[in-house]
């Protein structure tokens, strides 16, 4: 096993950022001025903009649209190395940490800006049969399997009822089901005549009693009436007891036919967390006090998803932004010994939440402005997305295929599709997809 002690080597402070995602990154553009040495570590080569998964899942966008190259951070902010790798063991007390490489890393510093995972809730058969949208492989799996599912109806030319269940009614499952829903409606039965898009039905679970739950309910119905208005069959006030292969079980409410399940339900922090030596809170992320530390431990960082905080926030992009860039700032303070910044408390900023539905149909929540929908509201969440983008080339490439998708459907059908298996024709009915590995 090797060891790697950057401050001997250098003589300046060590800060390793585990997490290469919007927090981690912030925290690593935070410290850019900074005399120190940061190590940037992620289990990924590439960062992900995960608000854009689901059009990766829905065939809209190239998986490289949405993905950047986390080694191109050196060639702009000198003080920064890449290691790729998952990080297996945390020490707090000893300031140091293994990775599955066998490496060991020292810190002076530590920023946790790791994201968190699926959360199946315990609830039987979902981690075997349904499907997350987490991660690039996971947003392609869902792809690949989906239009391996419709290639082998369409050799059946069944006369069957087809069913995509979406469980989870937050910004991802509306953003998933309204695709889903677009794409069945605008053209699916143009490149795939055997099928009666008809009996393509979309469901979406939502155990609260209304959608988009951060949001104002007066954008929570506009919502559901845009989903209901593309033909989604919405299920509010419905609990899930139980995946199986071929349906889901719905608690008091009897069983549903289910060819693709797709789970966008909930989150919470990897299992290894808890041999980390960190206080856990909720879904078993890490507590952090109001300046991000993470109690007991002067020289740790918790940002993003994997914190919690004093006062509860959005599990969005902009908290964990604002997070990674506080704790740069406070690791620099530290360093340069500015009593007036060391543990300043982290004060979020609302600039706002945003969700679409579709083409030309969203919701926007914006401080200090009207609650907006329709287009307006859809033409604000392109912009952001789009602007938020690490990388021209994929501002670019992204708004490309993102005008192809809602201005040239339903002329052009013409998706993104990976490898495809040949149906067997053999089969008297379509199967529902293999389980995960």
């Amino acid at each position: 096993m090797s060891t790697n002690n950057q401050d001997t080597v250098s003589r300046r402070p060590h800060v390793v950022v585990i997490g290469g995602g919007f927090g981690g990154l912030e925290a690593v553009r935070a410290l850019r001025k900074a005399p120190v040495d940061i190590t940037l570590i992620d289990r990924h080569a590439y960062n992900t903009f995960q608000p854009l998964l689901y059009q990766v899942a829905t065939a809209g966008l190239n998986p490289g649209d949405i993905t950047y190259f986390l080694r191109s951070i050196s060639a702009r902010q000198s003080n920064v190395r890449f290691r790729k790798g998952e990080v297996v063991g945390l020490d707090p007390k000893q300031q140091s940490l293994s990775l599955d490489t066998g490496e060991t890393l020292t810190y002076d510093y530590l920023v946790i800006a790791s994201g968190v995972t699926t959360n199946w809730f315990g609830i039987p058969g979902a981690e075997k049969y349904a499907h997350p949208l987490y991660t690039r492989r996971e947003s392609l799996a869902v792809r690949d399997r989906m239009f391996a599912f419709l290639e082998q109806a369409a050799a059946m030319e069944t006369d069957r009822d087809l069913r995509i269940v979406v469980v989870g009614g937050g910004a991802t499952g509306v953003e998933m089901a309204g695709a889903l829903a677009e794409m069945r409606n605008q053209g699916l039965g143009k490149v795939y005549p055997e099928l009666d898009s008809k009996r393509i039905h979309i469901t979406l679970i939502e155990m609260a009693d209304r959608l988009l739950m951060p949001f104002d309910p007066k954008l929570s119905r506009y919502t559901a009436r845009q989903l209901a208005k593309r033909g989604v069959d919405l299920r509010l006030s419905t609990a899930v007891s139980e995946v199986r292969e071929s349906s889901v079980v719905i608690k008091d409410d009897g069983e549903i036919s289910a060819h693709l399940v797709i789970w966008a339900a909930g989150i919470k922090a990897p299992d290894s967390v808890a041999t980390w030596g960190l206080p856990q809170g909720k879904g078993g992320r890490i507590v952090v006090g109001p300046d991000l530390k993470a109690d007991e431990f002067d020289n740790v960082y918790a940002v993003g998803d994997i914190a919690v905080t004093p006062a509860p926030l959005p599990q969005v992009a902009q908290p964990a932004l604002q997070g990674g860039r506080h704790a740069g700032r406070q690791i620099a303070a530290r360093i340069a010994g500015d009593e007036k910044k060391i543990g300043r408390p982290f004060h979020y900023r609302d600039k706002g939440i945003l969700a679409t539905i579709g083409r030309s149909a969203a919701v926007a929540e914006i401080s200090h402005v009207p609650k907006l929908t329709g287009f307006v509201a859809w033409m604000i969440w392109l912009f952001v997305h789009i602007i938020s983008l690490l990388g021209n080339r994929n501002r670019i490439t992204t708004l490309v295929n993102l005008a192809v998708r809602y201005l040239a459907w339903p002329r052009t059908f013409n998706v993104i599709v990976g490898d495809v298996p040949t149906p067997n024709r053999n089969r008297k009915s379509p199967a529902p997809l293999d389980p995960k590995d």
